[in-house]
């Protein structure tokens, strides 16, 4: 019952100064973290719904909506409703948002380099994290 010995806490701890890492890089874009996930994915496929940028990072609607809103504020994004489902909303970025991606384009590269990480040993723990990530979302699923 130590805490060095706690799973949770090293991760929990490495997450939050993995977004220290990241937070100079992302002020000078004029974003967030959160926001910089939702442009990633954005940058990876326009146009995904409210639902489906939820499910990708794990968000429910009451975090994801104001945070879409600032994007939307920012003018990085726009909402729209699908001509097919009126109860889906679609996100699409705004000529800024995409032209942000280049700007963002050397941050993963610049994050590795401030992590103290080789290029070697980023793959693994990529795999690492999926993996667990994946084995505890298998459990949850089984009563």
């Amino acid at each position: 019952m130590k805490l060095d010995n706690q799973l949770c806490f090293a991760i929990y701890a490495c997450s939050k100064e993995m977004t220290r890492l990241y937070r100079p890089l992302l002020d000078e874009l004029g974003i967030t973290y959160p926001q910089y996930l939702v442009l990633l994915l954005l940058w990876e496929t326009d146009g995904l719904s409210v639902k489906e940028l939820g499910e990708k990072l794990y968000l429910d609607s009451g975090t994801l909506t104001p945070l879409l809103k600032r994007l939307e504020a920012a003018q990085l994004v726009e909402r729209k409703r699908s001509r097919e489902d009126e109860r889906k909303v679609l996100i699409h970025l705004t000529e800024q948002g995409k032209a942000l991606s280049a700007r963002a384009a050397s941050i993963p590269g610049e994050i590795v380099s401030r992590s103290g990480l080789s290029a070697e040993e980023v793959p693994l723990l990529l795999h690492t994290f999926k993996e667990l990530l994946s084995c505890i979302l298998s459990k949850q699923e089984k009563p």
